[in-house]
């Protein structure tokens, strides 16, 4: 109850981001009811059905990642003044963050099993066309059990998420953040540089992890397909090696490990040699907020470059595969990611807000702060864009030629 009270009394930006998690959740409940829809109408082929419901996993995955990303920013899940001495300790406001991301998801599976239902035409109205027919089963039994088990695991994962996340006690051992920390200022500069050799450690292995990844699809990739031992891709009459699928995970999972490393190595250049003012303070300001923006980015760049050479290879194709619910797959899984990184910059920005005062107050010009943000800006786009770039070209490479 008092999670729909502070859900009420929220700042629109708030809400809009609640709303943008339900309409995730919304997608991929849909997603997952489909397949469940096309299990009951062709129990003959169970396995292409499994296959179906496997590939929810990716988009399940990021509507949790901006469910978490949203409960970070939600400024009811921050401790403020006498709110201990009401009740609202650490893990109080855990909790009710954790009940928030909750009620949003259910909100959306709620309206996923609605849009579901009317789809097929079991609401009544409109009669299901062929397409409906073949992709959500209408027409045929429907196991309504099913259903809401299914829909039950996005709240419930978002949730759980969220929870760890925000557990309290998260900081490092033997840092007490100050007040000035707790208000939203940043951590300390010997937290910041331990941060940053974790990073810095954590930069190679990422590279590593993707080197691997590609390296690995390479090699599945040199023999003949095995109809036999495929894992199609949705919507899709040939499959794909489940070694070739392996390898673009390693290499998303590398490029999200050292998505933190390549914002500090950004930071890094931008303010190498002798920098002036603007790109002294943007390289700065970028290596502190490479912890905190770090892995949205890193998971964005992994998305989008699987999404560029999944096209290349699409394109390649002899027809053209793809499918209404596979395009409602990618654009969820894009809109997620790319609405978690920008949610990583809001918080960035939120924690810098004392020092930004502080600048301020010094008589810094405000031209001056946003040239350093277009800087910070064009710096992650000139080394995460052409990175991003190549390793799409080299994961798609192998099954073109």
């Amino acid at each position: 109850m008092l999670a729909l009270r502070l859900a009420r009394g929220a700042h629109p930006l708030v809400l809009f981001r609640r709303l943008l998690v339900a309409a995730a959740a919304a997608g991929t409940g849909f997603l997952l009811l489909s397949a469940l829809g096309h299990a009951a109408a062709h129990p003959a082929t169970a396995t292409d059905s499994f296959v179906r419901l496997l590939w929810c996993a990716v988009p399940a995955a990021a509507t949790t990642q901006l469910a978490v990303s949203a409960a970070r920013t939600d400024p009811a899940s921050r401790p403020h003044r006498g709110m201990s001495d009401a009740g609202l300790g650490p893990a109080r406001l855990t909790v009710i963050a954790s009940a928030a991301t909750a009620v949003s998801c259910v909100l959306g599976s709620l309206l996923a099993l609605l849009a579901f239902l009317a789809v097929r035409g079991d609401l009544g109205g409109a009669t299901a066309t062929g397409s409906a027919t073949r992709l959500l089963g209408a027409g045929h039994p429907f196991p309504l059990a099913g259903a809401l088990m299914l829909l039950a695991v996005v709240p419930l994962t978002a949730s759980a998420a969220t929870a760890i996340a925000l557990r309290p006690g998260k900081e490092k051992r033997g840092h007490t953040p100050g007040p000035a920390s707790r208000a939203g200022a940043g951590v300390p500069l010997a937290a910041a540089d331990g941060d940053s050799s974790a990073m810095t450690t954590a930069l190679p292995w990422g590279m590593a992890l993707t080197a691997a990844g590609l390296a690995l699809e390479t090699y599945v990739s040199r023999g003949p397909a095995d109809p036999d031992t495929l894992l199609p891709l949705p919507g899709r009459l040939i499959g794909s090696p489940p070694g070739v699928l392996a390898g673009w995970t390693l290499s998303a999972i590398g490029l999200v490990l050292a998505g933190p490393g390549l914002a500090q190595l950004s930071g890094r250049l931008l303010a190498a040699g002798r920098p002036g003012a603007v790109r002294l303070l943007a390289g700065r300001v970028l290596q502190d907020e490479s912890r905190r923006i770090g892995r949205p980015l890193g998971v964005l760049c992994a998305v989008a470059s699987g999404t560029y050479a999944a096209a290349k290879v699409y394109e390649a194709a002899p027809t053209r595969p793809f499918g209404p619910l596979t395009g409602l797959g990618a654009a969820l899984v894009l809109a997620c990611v790319t609405a978690s990184a920008l949610t990583a910059a809001l918080e960035a920005r939120w924690a810098r807000t004392h020092t930004t005062a502080a600048l301020r107050r010094l008589g810094t010009p405000r031209s001056l702060l946003h040239r350093a943000a277009a800087l910070r800006f064009l710096a992650l786009l000139l080394v995460l864009g052409p990175l991003t770039w190549v390793i799409a070209e080299l994961a798609a490479l192998p099954l073109l030629h």
